[in-house]
């Protein structure tokens, strides 16, 4: 079983995709830098997770695609 991600961790993760959706990629690395860059006050830890949230929607939406 994976970690459950909190609804509110979501909800940041699907307002950036839906404003920036050219800006992320399956790349958690390049996410976390794009997301340090709209310089938002978050923690840490919940700049990973809003990243790590971002890149597991982006690699879905490339498999359903191909």
């Amino acid at each position: 079983m994976g970690k459950a991600v909190p609804k509110a961790i979501k909800q940041k993760a699907n307002v950036l995709l839906t404003e920036f959706p050219e800006s992320f990629s399956t790349d958690f690395d390049k996410n976390k830098e794009v997301i340090n860059s709209f310089e938002l006050p978050l923690p840490k830890i919940s700049r990973n997770l809003v990243a790590g949230f971002i890149t597991r929607k982006m690699a879905q939406a490339k498999k359903a695609k191909a």
